[in-house]
């Protein structure tokens, strides 16, 4: 298998990029190719020490930045790291990509790029959110501001396609974002898509609160990308501050650390259920192929989990799953 990175995206590029594809070649068993100055990764190699056994180089000419408005990616910086990334893929000659530059940019070069997997309307941008006892998945995580009932229904076939093939649930249990459980709540986009929900296949199991769907009440929370937004880095924040939080109050004082260490194994369980950088990224759902987003502050073990994440979004034949699920949802119409 072969999986396209591009190596000069995101803030800790191409170090930790570099890092991450020589330990994920270890681990899993794929081939990494890095799309960027070639010159600039032999050096970057050649300084940390490292093999490139199991790695390849794509050539491009520069960086999508995030300041740059993201239409350049069709033009003008087709040929950067991140856009000879996406044609690869969206010429086959990669499984897979995993890019933590650009988000505007990447999902408009995967939506026209590498195009959408027939009838979706627009990909999501899906981030994995950590809930108590398991891990569960928002669609969509902001690539769509303004969307209709029939967008956030296939939404959430996509979400339970991937939530099946890659996290390994039967029957994934899909929550619909709401201000109240009860279904006259909403405003007429979630009072339409909870009809289009109510009576679909899916295991729709009807609204969910924000404070329930972090507690394991669902595996696929659906809603628009602006409230998805919003609630996502609600959770982010939340989460720097419990750490902050931890960091000042248990661990600040004389009494305070010792008290830790009685209960450090627990707060180390709880610090790594909350780390990004255990899931790896964010799939684009909807993508023609596998699209993967990591986080902009990527290191290395992000780096790597986001190129498994690739191979298991491959492995599960998600694509050709979610287009017979959504080919289905038109016939049923």
């Amino acid at each position: 298998m072969k999986i396209v990175v591009d190596a000069f995206g995101g803030d800790n590029a191409p170090d930790e990029v570099v890092k991450g594809a020589v330990e994920a070649v270890k681990e899993y068993g794929v081939t990494v190719v890095l799309s960027g100055d070639t010159k600039k990764l032999d050096e970057c190699f050649a300084k940390l020490g490292l093999s490139k056994d199991g790695i390849e180089y794509a050539e491009a000419d520069g960086v999508i930045e995030i300041e740059d408005d993201p239409k350049k990616i069709l033009k003008e910086k087709k040929n950067s790291s991140m856009g000879v990334a996406l044609t690869m893929v969206a010429e086959g000659k990669a499984d897979a990509m995993v890019s933590a530059g650009s988000t505007a940019a990447l999902v408009m070069g995967g939506t026209l790029i590498v195009k959408r997997i027939k009838g979706v309307k627009r990909p999501s941008l899906t981030p994995v959110m950590p809930g108590v006892d398991n891990l569960y998945i928002l669609l969509d995580g902001g690539a769509n501001v303004d969307c209709r009932p029939d967008m956030l229904r296939q939404f959430a076939v996509m979400g339970s396609v991937y939530m099946n093939k890659v996290m390994g649930i039967a029957k994934p249990k899909v929550g619909l974002l709401n201000v109240g459980a009860e279904e006259e709540k909403g405003r007429d986009l979630e009072l339409q898509t909870y009809a289009l929900l109510k009576n679909s296949d899916l295991n729709f199991t009807g609204n969910v609160e924000a404070r329930d769907a972090a507690q394991g009440a669902v595996d696929v929370v659906v809603t628009d990308g602006f409230t998805g937004n919003v609630y996502l880095k609600t959770v982010e924040g939340m989460g720097k501050f419990m750490k902050k939080a931890l960091k000042e109050r248990i661990f600040g004082g004389g009494l305070s650390k010792v008290g830790a260490l009685f209960c450090m194994k627990g707060i180390k369980s709880v610090s790594k259920q909350m780390d990004y950088r255990e899931v790896g990224g964010s799939p684009l759902l909807g993508t023609a192929k596998p699209v993967i987003k990591a986080h902009g502050s990527s290191d290395a073990l992000a780096f790597k989990n986001a190129i498994r994440q690739a191979k298991q979004f491959v492995e599960g034949n998600v694509i050709e799953e979610m287009t017979k699920a959504l080919a289905n949802l038109e016939t049923a119409e």
